[in-house]
């Protein structure tokens, strides 16, 4: 099973939100839904609150996580 390029879904723009990566077409930020999985929330529930995103911008923000922490570097 491949990866969803989250490139696809999300953008960073320093006008938006003070250049957090959101999710395109809206101001809802990587970090929101991250937080909101983090405290239990089911992919079903976030769409039912914020029915502007789909499945695959919420794997796409999982997606951008993963990729983000494959390339921090350890001092």
């Amino acid at each position: 099973m491949s990866q969803i390029d989250y490139k696809k879904y999300i953008e960073i723009d320093p006008d938006i939100r003070f250049g957090k990566p959101v999710i395109k077409e809206t101001r809802i930020t990587v970090y929101d839904v991250l937080q909101w999985l983090a405290s239990g929330m089911t992919h079903e529930q976030i769409i039912e609150d914020f029915p502007q995103l789909n499945e695959e911008q919420i794997l796409a923000c999982l997606s951008y996580a993963a990729n983000k922490e494959r390339i921090i570097k350890v001092a």
